[in-house]
């Protein structure tokens, strides 16, 4: 497919720019309209004989029967039990007509509530291990899931936020608002996440992840390319979104804060039929937002329909569109540097300048499924996605001389269209007693990517004076200076089997056999010099074995293999007589193996949740940013060798009582270097802390004159970080959180307010630095105190 340049993109706006864009955009109308009927809901005929008074929703009294089990994508909406209305006595032979007023016997009624599990921090399944709805108890890997009330409590709008809730997960902010970052799973870096099970791969550049529709996180530990191909061993982050209900539900919650933030969300669901074959649900929401940090603000707009059509009670199909567009600041944040020690400069101060980072999504999913009988089932994912970013000019500090400040420009932007499917066929069967649940399943996947820079390196440009920088204007680029085009398509067959033994005895195993080709090049601007395509392909096994010897209690281990092709990595190979860079040679595929030992334990009837685990995990062939900055900017890697990450991880979740909910991690991570020709054996792995952990914990008052009333806090703790030299150490740091709410009920509404305080004790640190130039250092300040507050109306 030819893709446009970013940069005339910017240079020749109009018609071109509109032409493109009207395919999603009649797209985007045609759901918008299905989503805006939807919003009206199916007509119902008025019964003559009853009031027309709205009826309140289904309530859950101590009385209620057990729910059906739902699987994570399905669960109810939050809504805890709103007060049922109170009904005048009927008795045989009188008439129904209405009494007068103070002849009606009034009785208060007062809810009996009931902890549902959407409310729980603690889910019971997770299905991004096997792809089968598994008890987490059952399964021998080490899963875990963030709840939607986590979310909720924690108030979390960035991806970042969220994952502070799992052991051994850091990311690495690159900007004030925290909009680039990268992902670090047991110590290795990723840029990929998944949707639904559906994966992405993005640059950390312009692709923020919006949480209006997102229900829960899964986070699996360790190598995951058994069932989704080249993933970093470290693990993978699965976001899954919010699907429709037959229950209609609607939410309007706006939240402000600090630095000028303003959030609005709208969630909303149901029926659009009577006989609910057709279901719905929108999620929308705006931001804007400042920042602590000087010439730095944000907006976002974000619309996802989705509806759902029961076929049958055995066929069910699903599309669903998301569009996102973002204006936002790339932001150079950095400390001078004197004999490798910091130097002081208010948080606040940007040597950068002004810069809008434009960045435009388009996703376009459908899956659909069907139960053949009670023993088989097939489902189908298939996704288009397009990403268009607009860097705009970002300037960066790259040397001090006294207090003159050198800096380069980079600007360009990038294009990335991808296309993915994957097919899977369940079935539970039993031989010889014994029960097992195979999956036997296949994937696609395709990027397409066009990335052009356009450089500035003249001083006399973009100097600045270190305590009083002056701001001007953009700076002027002429690009498109380089262009990298990259491709890959990866294809995998993989089959998995999930055997139940007597005495409680759970064996999985499975294979997975992998074919990538990628091709890339380079040009400046044109002609593009193609490399030769890369192939490789393996095959990659998994082994698990766990022990339930009591209900309470699971023992596990597991040995899983990775592969990756390093698809679109490249080493680079110099420069041709003109001055542009040669495509580079691709690097050799990575590998890796992992064993892990784990226990899991339940308490308090199952509501609370313990996982402790020590896992060894070595990667060989690690593709890592050069150590020459002018080489890294051209996109190009280093292998360092072999990467070894080893440690315990302990993770809880749960309610220790009515009300009380508790998350708390800790993981002990050793990420060293063994094998190297830099003469880097034993150094740590950039950016990764020795020592991480957190608790989180909330306490809703259930009955009596404060019923409703929760309160909240929590504290995560870092070790140090140092650079991939291992010459610049950022300190580790403590940070403390609270929270405060109160929910009532209006009519059938309920109403929440909360408050939240990032950052109570105004910690400042400056964090994940590295060195550019050997006098600056560049990482991330942190955020001052901060406050955010919310109203949430449900009904």
């Amino acid at each position: 497919m030819k893709l446009r340049s970013p940069l005339r993109t910017r240079q020749q706006p109009g018609l071109t720019l509109a032409v493109s864009r009207i395919p999603s955009a009649l797209l985007g109308s045609v759901i918008l309209i299905i989503a805006l009927a939807a919003c009206i809901g199916p007509v119902k005929p008025v019964p003559t004989q009853q009031s027309q008074e709205a009826p309140p929703p289904p309530t859950e009294t101590a009385e209620a029967p057990k729910p059906i089990e739902l699987a994570p994508s399905e669960a109810p909406p939050a809504v805890p039990n709103a007060p049922a209305l109170p009904l005048p006595p009927l008795s045989l032979g009188q008439s129904t007509a209405p009494q007068e007023k103070e002849e009606m016997p009034m009785v208060e009624a007062k809810p009996v509530l009931v902890a549902a599990s959407r409310e729980s921090y603690m889910a019971p399944n997770a299905t991004s291990g096997t792809k089968t709805t598994t008890p987490i108890m059952d399964t021998p890997l080490n899963v875990q899931v963030i709840s939607q009330q986590v979310l909720k409590d924690q108030q979390v709008i960035r991806l970042e936020e969220a994952l502070t809730n799992v052991s051994g997960v850091t990311t690495n902010r690159l900007d004030g608002q925290g909009g680039a970052q990268s992902i670090f799973l047991r110590g290795f870096e990723t840029n990929t996440y998944f949707r639904n099970g559906i994966r992405f791969d993005d640059n950390v550049f312009g692709d923020p992840q919006q949480f209006a529709n997102v229900e829960q996180i899964e986070v699996l530990k360790g190598p995951a390319a058994i069932l989704y191909g080249r993933v970093e061993p470290g693990g993978m982050v699965n976001i899954r979104a919010k699907q429709p209900l037959a229950t209609p539900y609607y939410s309007l919650n706006q939240q402000f804060g600090s630095y000028n933030l303003y959030r609005t969300s709208i969630d909303a669901t149901g029926p659009l039929t009577n006989d609910e074959t057709l279901l719905y649900r929108v999620n929308m929401s705006y931001q804007s937002n400042g920042s602590f940090r000087d010439l730095v603000t944000g907006h976002d707009v974000f619309f996802a329909p989705i509806v759902k059509w029961n076929i049958s009670p055995r066929t069910q199909a699903t599309l669903e569109f998301e569009y996102q567009r973002q204006l936002s600041s790339q932001d150079a944040q950095g400390l001078p540097l004197v004999n490798n020690q910091f130097i002081s400069i208010p948080p606040r101060r940007n040597l950068g300048e002004a810069n809008r980072l434009r960045t435009e999504k388009m996703f376009v999913g459908g899956n659909w499924s069907h139960q053949f009988n009670d023993g088989w089932s097939i489902t189908q994912q298939v996704a288009f996605k397009r990403q268009h970013v607009n860097y705009g000019t970002f300037v960066f500090p790259s040397d001090i001389f006294g207090n003159q400040v050198d800096r380069f420009a980079i600007g360009g932007g990038r294009v990335t269209d991808t296309v993915t499917t994957n097919v899977n066929l369940t079935g539970h069967v039993n031989t010889w007693g014994l029960a097992h649940t195979l999956l036997f399943g296949g994937d696609y996947y395709h990027v397409n990517e066009l990335n052009q820079l356009a450089l500035v390196t003249d001083p006399s440009l973009i100097g600045v004076d270190l305590n009083n920088p002056i701001h001007g204007g953009p700076i002027p680029l002429t690009g498109p200076d380089l262009q990298f085009p990259t491709q890959s398509n990866t294809y995998g067959l993989y089959l998995q089997d999930q055997i139940t033994l007597p005495y409680n005895v759970h064996i999985l195993g499975g294979l997975r056999y992998d074919y990538v080709r990628a091709t890339s090049g380079a040009g400046s601007p044109s002609p593009i010099i193609q490399n030769t395509p890369e192939a490789n392909d393996a095959v990659t096994p998994r082994f698990g074995l766990l022990w339930r010897p009591q209900p309470w209690l699971s023992l596990y281990s597991n040995y899983v293999e990775n592969f990756g092709a390093n698809a679109g990595g490249l080493a680079f190979a110099g420069f041709d007589p003109s001055g542009a860079p040669l495509p580079g040679t691709p690097l050799k595929p990575t590998s890796a193996q992992q064993w892990e030992v784990g226990a899991k334990t339940e308490f308090f009837d199952g509501r609370l949740r313990a996982t402790l685990a020590y896992y060894n995990l070595t990667k060989q062939n690690v593709a890592t940013t050069s150590p020459n900055p002018a080489v890294a900017l051209l996109g190009f890697s280093v292998a360092t060798g072999e990467v070894r990450s080893k440690g315990p991880e302990l993770d809880i979740q749960g309610e220790l009582l009515p009300g009380w909910n508790v998350i708390a991690t800790y993981a002990n991570q050793d990420v060293r270097i063994t094998k190297s020709n830099n003469g880097d054996v034993g150094n740590r792995l950039q950016f990764v802390p020795r020592n991480v952990g957190s608790v989180w914990t909330t306490y809703e008052v259930q009955q009596g004159p404060l019923n409703g009333f929760k309160v909240g806090g929590g504290v995560r703790v870092q070790d140090d970080t140092v650079n991939a030299a291992n010459t610049l150490k950022s300190p580790g740091y403590a940070l403390v959180g609270l929270m405060t709410g109160y929910s009532y009920y209006v009519g059938t509404s309920k109403v929440t307010a909360q408050l939240n305080v990032h950052n109570l004790l105004d910690k400042n640190y400056f964090t994940n630095a590295d060195t550019v130039g050997g006098t600056f250092a560049v990482g991330s300040f942190a955020t001052p105190r901060t406050f955010i507050g919310s109203i949430r109306i449900e009904y």
